[in-house]
């Protein structure tokens, strides 16, 4: 005689017609099938997967087969250049113009950041407070990052000339003798210096500002009651709230720089000599500045560039991730 147990135990184990338990579906049918979202989510992304492998995963592939062979003009038509390996690298590291050409990067990156952001800081928590005519002085502050770099290298090259720039004619007014700005090289990579950062103080000021904005004024209101005066309420609670902003503005900063040509090859094409030949400039050179192109070694300066910029972000991102941890 069968009892109810057993009826019910042998439902469980045979998974017949009657069973509780549906029969396993079979693993084709296990697959999930991408619903509407996913193919949505998919078709919003491809674009974005596009660009980036045509414009950033392609350039830099191509970047480095040009370091690792010997191209010139015959041979980047044809497709034929000799296999070379870190060759290209080697005389780079070598050749007496990269210890040079890395202290000039060095200074010229080093001192466009710190008086960039040092100026832009300034006139951003000088703006944070409304006052008339605010709004137009910032927006004239802007000028410089809204033409075009060939145009404002050319300007500051007019006005650095040493025959008749209105630099000299003011100094000249002082009784200051004349100073060979651009064509000496005393002066001539503080001069180039002196216009980048120039063009790069409006960048600085527009993101610090607008992080200043996230600032409660409540924070600023309460520290004013506790006798917190400005020069206080700047360390104590500009400085500290506005860190996140300043370390991607000066990351920023740092690529942008370090990648600068169009201002310093317009002022002073890399000279006199080799004075304001940056890492950036002895790549352009390479590979456009003179009759000859030679593409491969314009390539590995290039390419040590980019090892930089992803050094100083790699770094960027663990600095984050510590204050994230805290």
């Amino acid at each position: 005689m069968t009892t109810l147990a057993d009826t019910k135990a042998g439902r469980g184990s045979t998974g017949g017609a009657g069973s509780d338990v549906p029969p396993a579906p079979p693993e084709k049918l296990r697959r999930r099938r991408p619903h509407g979202a996913q193919w949505a989510a998919i078709g919003f992304a491809a674009p974005l997967l596009a660009y980036l492998a045509m414009f950033y995963a392609y350039p830099l592939w191509r970047n480095i087969d040009l370091s690792t062979h010997d191209y010139n003009i015959r041979a980047f038509v044809q497709g034929d250049a000799d296999f070379v390996g870190w060759q290209n690298y080697a005389e780079i590291f070598s050749s007496s113009l990269f210890a040079q050409a890395l202290a000039n990067t060095a200074f010229f990156t080093i001192v466009s950041i710190a008086f960039q952001f040092s100026l832009g800081l300034a006139l951003a928590v000088f703006f944070r407070n409304y006052f008339p005519l605010s709004a137009p002085l910032r927006a004239l502050f802007l000028m410089p990052w809204l033409l075009p770099l060939i145009v404002s290298a050319s300007t500051w090259s007019w006005m650095l000339n040493s025959e008749n720039g209105i630099v000299n004619s003011f100094l000249g007014a002082f009784g200051i003798g004349q100073i060979n700005w651009l064509t000496s090289p005393e002066t001539a990579l503080l001069s180039v210096t002196l216009a980048n950062i120039w063009l790069g103080i409006p960048f600085n000021l527009v993101i610090l500002y607008s992080g200043l904005q996230n600032i409660p004024d409540d924070v600023y209101e309460a520290a004013s009651l506790d006798g917190a005066g400005a020069w206080r309420q700047f360390w104590s609670i500009t400085f500290p709230l506005l860190r996140p902003v300043s370390a991607i503005t000066l990351l920023l900063g740092l690529v942008y720089t370090l990648k600068v040509v169009d201002v310093i090859w317009v002022m002073t094409a890399g000279g006199p000599g080799s004075s304001t030949t940056t890492l950036a400039i002895w790549s352009y050179r390479e590979a456009f500045g003179t009759g000859q192109p030679d593409f491969s070694p314009a390539a590995a300066v290039g390419n040590i560039l980019i090892l930089v910029a992803l050094l100083f972000g790699v770094l960027h991102l663990q600095l984050q991730r510590r204050q994230e941890a805290r």
